[in-house]
């Protein structure tokens, strides 16, 4: 029986064209700048997030944490959205390591808006925390791939300039929020002082991420890549493959995107599933088990040769990606609709 993997777009695997890049990349020490490989990678991703400048780093989190540490800092507090993935999933790095205070804000589906973040901002009083800084992520992964608009973005931007505050994208899907809003990534990115995305999701390659932003906020984050253990040698191993995504994966993602419809449109005739179609907007599908345990539909889908995550207690979280293919989607969507749960 063949498994079809829809935990995560994390799941993907290089093919070969991409591990002969890596196999083929030319290396050097890139501590102190000299490897080509992440040199030329570095030089791609501010040229495609129309930034100064961008840094190499071994994961998104890290992508997160570095622009908190410098542009939020101890003492300061950060206004996010309260699913976003730096204070859900990044094990309280931003207290731990950079001491700021996430001020987690309530939002429709994981969208920042002025009227949002407004009440959240603190006087310029002795004895309050500074706010410092706007973190939205785009796409949102719990709010199930929603993606700013254009106007949403200039919106978020304005605000954050008007209150002197430093606004970060954890762009972690930076690509799939392209594909679905017909924006480049530079339009996107020029709205944020600081971007992260990953090359390790919907772009294929097997570890890294890239933060870009201004040539000195870049200059001093290198440093604190290197206090956070994060200074790698001969990177240009992996920085190859991040190369090869950014010239080969990016315009397949709308395959991603079309392949969650499908696999939507078929989760909406199961009797067993509940979704509301138009929130399937990018490569993330999040349906609802109503009556049934999560884990339990979770369960009989692997039993069926379908991975896939329980995100709550009736709720589970689907993932198309590279290493699905049309033929692939064609042949879930058949197992759900035939699928009888427990």
């Amino acid at each position: 029986m063949k498994t079809y993997d829809l935990r995560s777009d994390t799941v993907t695997k290089p093919g070969p064209a991409m591990r002969k890049a890596m196999a083929d990349a030319e290396v050097g020490d890139d501590v102190y700048g000299e490897d080509p490989a992440v040199n030329r990678l570095q030089e791609k991703a501010a040229a495609v997030t129309g930034k100064e400048a961008a840094l190499f780093v071994s994961s998104g989190s890290m992508g997160n944490l570095i622009p908190i540490y410098l542009d939020c800092g101890s003492g300061n507090e950060l206004l996010i959205d309260s699913h976003g993935h730096s204070v859900q999933h990044e094990l309280a790095g931003v207290s731990a390591v950079a001491g700021s205070l996430p001020i987690m804000v309530a939002s429709e589906k994981g969208i920042l808006t002025p009227a949002l973040l407004a009440p959240w901002v603190q006087p310029d009083l002795y004895d309050h925390a500074r706010t410092r800084m706007v973190v939205i992520e785009n796409t949102h992964n719990a709010a199930g791939g929603t993606f700013y608009s254009r106007e949403q973005l200039r919106s978020v931007s304005a605000f954050a300039r008007e209150r002197r505050l430093s606004l970060h994208m954890d762009g972690a899907r930076l690509f799939n929020a392209v594909t679905a809003s017909g924006m480049s990534a530079a339009q996107i990115c020029a709205e944020t002082d600081t971007v992260t995305f990953c090359l390790s999701k919907g772009l294929g390659a097997p570890v890294g991420a890239m933060l870009c932003g201004s040539r000195p906020f870049v200059a001093e984050a290198r440093r604190v890549r290197k206090m956070l253990g994060g200074g790698m040698r001969q990177a240009g191993i992996i920085a190859a493959a991040g190369i090869y995504a950014l010239d080969h994966n990016v315009a397949r993602l709308s395959e991603d995107r079309e392949n969650a419809q499908v696999i939507a449109r078929a989760l909406c005739k199961a009797r067993w599933a509940a979704l509301d179609l138009p929130d399937v907007v990018t490569n993330i599908v999040y349906f609802r088990t109503p009556g049934r345990d999560a884990q339990v539909v979770v369960d009989a889908l692997a039993r069926l040769g379908i991975l896939s995550w329980a995100t709550g207690p009736d709720q589970v979280r689907f993932v198309t990606h590279l290493d699905i293919s049309r033929a692939d989607t064609r042949e879930i969507a058949a197992i759900l609709q035939g699928a009888k749960m427990p």
